[in-house]
């Protein structure tokens, strides 16, 4: 599969009592899709699989791709900390018809590089799909160095990084010392300083509700070579950012976002809470005025 695009981490509706709400998932596959989102991906941090039991991530995996029904690839997350846990759930990703596979370091393991790499590598043994790497030390507490790239990079199945560490200079190093493994911007407000060094994948929590604009920015940035417009457009999507990276209540933002926009998102699991009125009206004022701006700018 191409490792190009708007890549959405999807939410996990839920009904007020925190089961699934399978109608209001495949409301946002479908939205997804209408808006040219070029990969969904289940088990993601934004989809809440830490508040999920492994049977419920295999019935999401199963469901996605039933309602995906070939439009888009599908890509399936296999986070979790012990390796062999991760790689049943690697086996169960195939079985369902994943497209592919999204891995992370081992959270509170701390494993060393060598290890780290270990455990990615036994999983691309297991199951021999496309892989995406997610870099994310603020949750996992391990960094995904050059040792470990090193390593891993040997199989040609690490197609693309997620890179969410918030270090520039780990963009700069991965740009320029591991181009084979496709870019992907995984912290979204330095979208545009991704885009300025090659990457060619937004993972993109907030485009669950906003994918338009979105896509906005790659189109200008990637597709189009215009980083005046990009620069126009991120700053106009900068305040959104802010909201999501430094408020501290990412998936609750998204799933109101979405709540916005006419889908079905339900509250998110504990420990998780909704959000209370001010923040959701907040965002509201952030979502109309960014909407504006990037339609005006796309018009002229």
């Amino acid at each position: 599969m191409k490792m190009e695009g708007i890549f959405t981490p999807i939410i996990t509706p839920h009904h007020e009592d925190g089961s699934i709400d399978k109608e209001g998932f495949a409301g946002v596959v479908d939205f997804l899709i209408e808006n040219k989102i070029a990969c969904i991906i289940t088990g993601g941090s934004t989809g809440e699989y830490y508040a999920q039991t492994n049977e419920e991530r295999v019935e999401i995996m199963h469901l996605a791709k039933k309602v995906i029904n070939g439009r888009v690839p599908l890509m399936v997350g296999v986070g979790a900390t012990r390796t062999e846990e991760a790689i049943e759930l690697a086996q169960e990703a195939k079985n369902a018809g994943a497209d592919s596979i999204l891995i992370n370091s081992p959270p509170y393991a701390v494993p060393n590089e060598l290890e780290n790499a270990m455990h990615a590598l036994r999983i691309d043994r297991a199951v021999d799909l496309p892989i995406m790497l997610y870099n994310y030390p603020g949750r996992t507490g391990t960094m995904m160095g050059t040792e470990y790239l090193d390593r891993v990079g040997r199989s040609p199945n690490f197609k693309a990084i997620k890179e969410s560490s918030g270090d520039v200079n780990q963009i700069h190093t991965l740009a320029r010392d591991y181009p084979h493994i496709t870019l992907g911007c995984g912290m979204d407000d330095q979208a545009l300083e991704f885009f300025a060094w090659g990457a060619q994948v937004w993972v993109a929590g907030g485009s669950n509700f906003l994918p338009k604009e979105h896509y906005a920015l790659y189109k200008a940035c990637v597709l189009e070579n215009d980083f005046n417009k990009g620069r126009r457009i991120m700053s106009a999507l900068l305040p959104l950012m802010s909201v999501l990276e430094q408020g501290g209540k990412f998936v609750q933002t998204i799933k109101y976002g979405c709540e916005l926009r006419g889908l079905k998102a339900g509250p998110p699991r504990l420990p998780l809470r909704p959000l209370n009125k001010d923040d959701k009206r907040a965002l509201a004022e952030v979502m109309k005025t960014l909407q504006a701006t990037i339609a005006r700018i796309e018009n002229e």
